[in-house]
């Protein structure tokens, strides 16, 4: 059951980065949820092999190529589901900032003990 809080979640916090993002665009709160699972999917599969691959590049950069990374991850999300839209690489990485930080926020406020 927890794992569907945070899907749902990440939808919502997609949602309200789609609102403060103009580079990137959600076409309703299913498209919403089928990305939040496809970013969790990206972020848990992809993600670490990225991570693993560059990371001469993260530790010249002192740990800023991340944010890059997060950007690749949130733009090949966007291209798994239809209905949501990555329109530049900077809406991709204020898209994957603004949900990180809001998504980060959501589960401070809904955490379960």
């Amino acid at each position: 059951m927890n794992w569907i809080t945070m899907i749902l979640l990440n939808a919502l916090a997609l949602v309200l980065a789609d609102y403060l993002v103009t580079g990137i665009h959600i076409y309703g709160f299913i498209p919403a949820l089928f990305a939040g699972l496809s970013l969790g999917i990206v972020n848990t599969i992809i993600r670490p092999v990225l991570m693993f691959f560059t990371l001469p590049f993260t530790i010249l950069t002192l740990g800023l190529f991340i944010l890059v990374l997060n950007a690749i991850t949130f733009g090949f999300a966007a291209m798994l589901v239809p209905g949501f839209h990555v329109y530049s690489f900077g809406g991709a990485f204020l898209g994957a900032l603004f949900t990180s930080v809001i998504g980060w926020f959501l589960n401070l406020i809904f955490k379960r003990d």
